[in-house]
């Protein structure tokens, strides 16, 4: 079992940060770069230490401690979507919290491997306690009939979404752009990965900005910003959400914070020529 010193944790004004991980899921070339070439996409794939085609994408969950509050960005996917993941429960019993103390979940969007870690196998909530916090845009378009009218083989990611919306409807509260989860805690509405996909924005010296999938890949996100992430369900909208938040965490020297980008997935961003530039914290290993 890894102990704490293990997982990267920093302060953050008020909030005591550590990044956990949920694992990582295995993803192609395809996925990353959809609009790169065959050697662009080769080359993202060897900075990313990927090999055979693939690379692995993380899933970083930041455990954010302030007061009495106890909060996660995201659940992770449990055991239901790709087997190296459904780490976050062993990693949060590492750092010596039990599921039951968390306090706040935000649920940035409902794709698989953000929220299909909400319940058991048995069906209960894994967080019994945790009130939860979803974008109103992105509850309607999962339960709506623009989501039942996706492909046939999206269709397991709306029935899984639906599950575990329903299975958190009493206690979740609906939120939208500039809503307060908690004192120094903001929405940031970032759609297009999804229709109501959102980000977070901590107060501090210089705003954290959690993005999660709004910049899906610390390279590609950045280095390419007019690029898709193989995921984004409004290709044209996330782009442009992209290159406004891009704009605005550069402006303000923002931290950030991805989900999606090497351990432990913070740092700055520098704007050049061609795009911007990700500068992280010293690359650390996954604890396991």
């Amino acid at each position: 079992m890894a102990q704490p010193s293990d997982f990267h944790s920093f302060r953050h004004g008020q909030f005591d940060i550590t990044v956990l991980s949920d694992g990582d899921i295995s993803l192609g070339g395809e996925m990353f770069a959809p609009e790169g070439n065959a050697e662009e996409r080769a080359e993202i794939l060897r900075r990313l230490g990927g090999d055979g085609g693939t690379a692995n994408a993380q899933s970083n969950i930041p455990l954010i401690v302030t007061g009495h509050e106890v909060i996660l960005v995201d659940v992770g996917a449990g055991n239901r979507f790709q087997p190296s993941e459904g780490k976050l429960e062993g990693n949060l019993r590492a750092v010596g919290v039990d599921p039951g103390d968390i306090t706040t979940i935000v649920i940035s969007h409902a794709h698989p491997d953000h929220i299909w870690g909400m319940l058991r196998d048995d069906g209960s909530l894994r967080f019994p306690n945790a009130r939860c916090f979803v974008g109103w845009e992105e509850w309607n378009f999962w339960n709506g009939e623009a989501a039942g009218a996706l492909p046939e083989g999206m269709q397991p990611f709306v029935q899984g979404a639906r599950r575990d919306l329903m299975a958190i409807t009493e206690r979740m509260t609906l939120v939208a752009d500039g809503d307060e989860i908690v004192p120094g805690i903001k929405v940031l509405a970032t759609p297009g990965h999804t229709p109501g996909h959102i980000s977070l924005v901590l107060e501090g010296e210089v705003p954290l900005i959690v993005t999660v999938d709004a910049t899906a890949s610390e390279i590609v996100s950045f280095e390419h910003p007019d690029w898709s992430f193989g995921f984004d369900m409004q290709p044209d909208l996330a782009v442009r959400t992209r290159h406004a938040l891009l704009e605005r965490a550069a402006a303000e020297n923002a931290k950030l914070l991805g989900f999606h980008w090497t351990y432990p997935g913070v740092g700055r961003i520098e704007k050049t020529a061609e795009g911007y530039r990700f500068h992280g914290v010293a690359t650390a290993k996954v604890p396991s």
